[in-house]
């Protein structure tokens, strides 16, 4: 068989195995990898040469520096001031989307978003609006602003290095500057002006209240004389019953305890606050002979006290049921946090009894929402995915530093705080010498980059430990596994099999047919797979389109390096798509009534700008 059909089968398989979702796009990208080497696709010698490749350390060491604006305090000054903005939606879409933007082209899209969704929700919540108005917006933006500079999103990095490859000479840091900033100016006003009317208005979505709906769910129940549950632990009590049920706090004479915080035994005259519907109150008074606490049992005899009206029995009944689950207790002073759940979370398909959230995190899991509704299923059988939306307790000290080991992104109520002026202009300064490094030619951008990094790392304004988490595992391995598979493609002759049967499909086209058509291919591929497999596979069958039409290679690339991060289509497509999915309560065809317009608007400014900058 040939080398060529090999190559089509894997490849067809890899992209099977990424639009299923199955498997996590890294893991897939690696069984590709080795696949090509037993098949004898890929030297085994060569396998693994990805990771020490530019375009992976350049990435590799944009994610620290990202990291470092973060923690310098950089971005959180750009965020105080975004909150200032008024009322007005359209001045309010803006400001966040241009800001984001902007961040973008210098920054890892995915952490600009992930700095400014917190700000977005805040605002939303202040002003009494959806999120869902702000946040699609936010995340196209922040695709958007990555097209402006080498270093903005990694399928520039990828074809900046395919470039250096064949011809000896890389992209530049501002090469995708001309095109870049017009698509994104133009971008971001129909997004402003016209597109957040595409979006839908998610009602109900505003507050954590309402995503939750707590007060229909919080009970106070209390530990009777004859109650099974004394002297048990909380631990125990959530042994006994075999369930997650989440004890808000504890509270004994007259002093409320947190539930994470209380590790005594509980005592006759306990009142836990506990978060469950019916199933679980019955579960909590047949396992733990629990009952009823005071503020439940006045309303009650408050109801029966009144008498129901005549004819309406069957109503008071209902009500008085209903009244028996909501409390009407006070919850301030919890410390209830919530936080969105990344795409390379440690959480995602697995549940918080796998995950030992109390025991290893301290934390407490409340609720989870999904799709902007609250999950009615048992909390311990809930598979967590990526964008679900979490309602948790914790120690307010070590919150922060679990819900990041965790990878979630804290949602609601974030502290802005001003980094140190000395480190906000110290990593400003590094970056710009960067920067000037990559526009002299005095070193290589991965060189340069890495180097920028490591002085950010000695100095402090990122420790050691915060500069290794910053560094995305899975993009890395994703990276460093299909590029050798890319390479494969390239050398077999089955990009050039692709190419020819598209020039002969389009022979009696003009060259900025074939362009389109690139364009279209390349961004619908982005939209079901990763945007850098997507820029490491179109790559290779540009190149041998720009050969076939005996054309400059540059537009051919270029196409390929805007239409790769246009993945505006799903919301699997990025991860910035996803990170907004459950906050904004959006549905999987939510994404295309505003993306496909946008895509369009792309293309029809994006190349004839290419071929204005970059000549055929």
């Amino acid at each position: 068989m040939a080398d060529s059909t090999l190559v089509f089968i894997v490849l067809g398989l890899t992209l099977s195995a990424f639009v299923w979702g199955r498997f996590r796009y890294d893991l897939v990208a690696l069984s590709a990898l080795l696949a090509s080497v037993m098949l004898g696709l890929v030297e085994a010698d060569a396998a693994f040469m990805g990771f020490g490749h530019p375009a992976v350390i350049t990435v590799a060491a944009v994610l620290v520096l990202s990291k470092g604006f973060e923690r310098s305090g950089l971005v959180d000054v750009i965020a105080e001031q975004t909150l200032k903005v008024g009322e007005r939606l359209i001045l309010q879409l803006l400001v966040l989307t241009g800001t984001v933007t902007v961040l973008s082209a210098v920054m890892n899209n995915v952490g600009a978003l992930a700095l400014l969704l917190p700000v977005a929700v805040r605002m939303a919540r202040e002003h009494d609006r959806s999120p869902s108005l702000l946040l699609m917006p936010l995340a196209f933006g922040s695709l958007l602003g990555g097209l402006m500079t080498l270093i903005g999103t990694p399928p520039n990095i990828i074809i900046a290095s395919y470039r250096g490859a064949q011809t000896g000479d890389n992209f530049g840091m501002f090469s995708f500057f001309p095109v870049g900033v017009a698509v994104a100016a133009v971008g971001l006003l129909f997004i402003v002006l016209v597109g957040w009317r595409l979006t839908p208005h998610r009602q109900g979505q505003s507050s954590a209240e309402e995503l939750f709906d707590t007060d229909n769910y919080l009970v106070e129940l209390k530990v009777g004389e004859e109650s099974k549950a004394i002297g048990w632990t909380l631990r125990e009590l959530h042994e006994a019953l075999e369930e997650t049920i989440p004890v808000l706090a504890v509270v004994r004479d007259d002093k409320r305890r947190t539930g994470h915080a209380f590790h005594g035994s509980l005592r006759e005259g306990d009142i836990l606050l506990v978060e469950g519907g019916p199933e679980e109150m019955k579960l909590l008074e047949d396992k733990a002979g629990l009952s009823l606490g005071a503020a439940a049992e006045e309303e009650e005899n408050a109801e029966t006290a009144d008498g129901p009206a005549e004819g309406d029995e069957e109503k008071q009944d209902s009500k008085k049921q209903d009244k028996k689950r909501r409390s009407g207790v006070d919850t301030e002073g919890l410390q209830l946090v919530e936080a969105v759940v990344r795409n390379d979370s440690m959480m995602v398909n697995r549940t918080v009894v796998q995950l030992r959230l109390q025991n290893q995190h301290g934390l407490h899991l409340v609720a989870v929402a999904r799709d902007g509704a609250r999950l009615k299923q048992r909390l311990r059988e809930i598979r967590f995915q990526p964008g679900d939306v979490l309602l948790m307790q914790g120690d307010e000290g070590g919150l922060a530093e679990s819900l990041a080991t965790l990878g979630c992104l804290p949602l609601a109520n974030r502290n802005l705080t001003i980094g140190q002026p000395r480190m906000l202009l110290l990593s400003i300064g590094i970056f710009m010498l960067a920067i000037v490094a990559m526009l002299t030619d005095l070193l290589p951008a991965a060189v340069a980059l890495s180097t920028a990094a490591l002085i950010s790392l000695l100095v402090g304004i990122l420790p050691l430990r915060d500069g290794y988490q910053a560094i995305d595992g899975p993009v890395i391995v994703l990276l460093a596994a299909m590029l050798p598979v890319g390479e494969a493609l390239d050398t077999s002759g089955g990009a050039a099999q692709i190419a020819d049967g598209m020039l002969t499909l389009g022979s009696g086209w003009p060259p900025v047919a074939t362009l389109v058509a690139l364009f279209l291919i390349s961004t619908l591929l982005s939209n079901v797979i990763n945007n850098a497999a997507a820029a490491l596979l179109m790559a290779p069958i540009a190149a041998s389109l720009a050969s076939g039409f005996g054309l400059s290679l540059d537009p051919f690339l270029m196409v390929v390096a805007v239409s790769a991060s246009c993945a505006f289509l799903t919301p699997i497509g990025h991860q910035s798509n996803t990170l907004v999915m459950g906050p904004g309560g959006y549905r999987f065809s939510d994404y295309w009534k505003l993306g496909l317009p946008l895509s369009l608007v792309v293309m029809v400014v994006a190349i004839p700008m290419i071929m204005l900058v970059w000549p055929l």
